[in-house]
């Protein structure tokens, strides 16, 4: 049933990428100077699953096979939201840090080994909203980096910088992408299952039952495809139908959550783990005990951030206002 694992990970880039030629043709103009310059910063807006991430990482992945002199790195703000955390993977990512170390080296080493590199950066800074503004206005500030910030609602996000940040990412070029239609993203899935799957067994009527549980969240599609063909591995069943796509949505959504939980940094997980284990529970409850448990503490401002990122995401819920804010864990 599996032939190729890789097209069933919702980080696969897959080499034809369908119904965001716009936005790709758009994204590969801004980003062109960097054959010969600088570029200017750019901002991706959309929800999740509309393909932000794999269309910034497929440009600059086709711009670095086409140009010398191109280098590119990812931070998932999810992850690596600290600005001595973010800045340190991209220096990682293209070659410059193997030597440094996310504690204990100071991030304008990191910010030197950026600067003196003789060749162009793309810096993905995926998830923008939950990571620290400093790295974004350091790198921004780098005349041989270009930034690519991605997150999901422009407007919060922009309002939440500071005067300075928000002047400069306001005048970044922007891509900004909508859900996909259900016929979209049975042509994405679609193209999945060729490069995943034996395409004899998977009925038609699966793909597009998938396309229409998902709503337009590309991620959630491709996870119920790769549940479902599990599903018939380990049954040993002959065809992957629609009904083998519904008896998986459950396991599928676990997937995504599981995904989601594993990729917080530490003090979001340590966030998440207080409201997950009491249920439901009130917001100054989570501050007082996110206090007591937590190594040096983030502010308030931050730790609210963090809990808005939960939120979005799908992993909690919030209700009220002020002192009767309450959490309750969604998985």
């Amino acid at each position: 049933m599996i032939t190729d694992a890789r097209a069933l990970k919702p980080e696969f880039v897959p080499q034809d990428l369908h119904h965001r030629e716009g936005q790709i043709d758009h994204l590969s103009t801004v980003l062109a100077p960097l054959q010969f310059d600088s570029a200017e910063n750019v901002t991706i807006f959309g929800p999740s699953g509309s393909g932000k991430t794999t269309i910034a990482k497929y440009v600059v992945t086709q711009l670095e096979r086409e140009t010398l002199g191109i280098r590119w790195g990812y931070v998932d703000g999810m992850a690596d939201n600290t600005t001595a955390a973010a800045l340190h993977q991209i220096v990682r990512d293209v070659n410059l840090g193997a030597d440094l170390r996310r504690r204990g080296e100071p991030t304008a080493l990191a910010l030197d080994r950026l600067r003196e590199c003789d060749d162009q950066i793309v810096a993905i800074l995926d998830e923008v909203s939950v990571l620290e503004e400093r790295p974004i206005v350091a790198l921004a500030n780098l005349p041989n980096v270009s930034v690519v910030a991605i997150t999901i609602d422009e407007v919060e996000w922009l309002d939440s910088l500071s005067a300075g940040a928000s002047s400069r990412m306001r005048s970044a070029a922007t891509v900004h992408l909508e859900k996909y239609t259900l016929d979209e993203l049975v042509d994405i899935l679609d193209s999945r299952v060729t490069h995943g799957l034996m395409k004899s067994r998977v009925d038609d009527e699966a793909v597009h039952r998938a396309a229409d549980i998902a709503a337009g969240d590309a991620r959630r599609g491709i996870a119920l495809l790769r549940r479902a063909a599990q599903r018939v591995e380990e049954n040993d069943q002959r065809q992957l139908t629609a009904e083998t796509i519904e008896s998986v949505v459950g396991a599928a959504e676990s997937d995504i959550q599981r995904r989601r939980i594993h990729s917080l940094g530490t003090h979001q997980r340590l966030l998440y783990n207080i409201i997950a284990d009491a249920g439901e529970i009130g917001g100054t409850e989570v501050a007082e005990e996110y206090e007591r448990r937590a190594v040096d503490p983030k502010s308030d401002p931050t730790r609210r951030r963090y809990l808005k990122s939960l939120r979005q995401y799908g992993l909690i819920e919030a209700s009220g206002e002020g002192r009767a804010r309450r959490y309750r864990s969604l998985s």
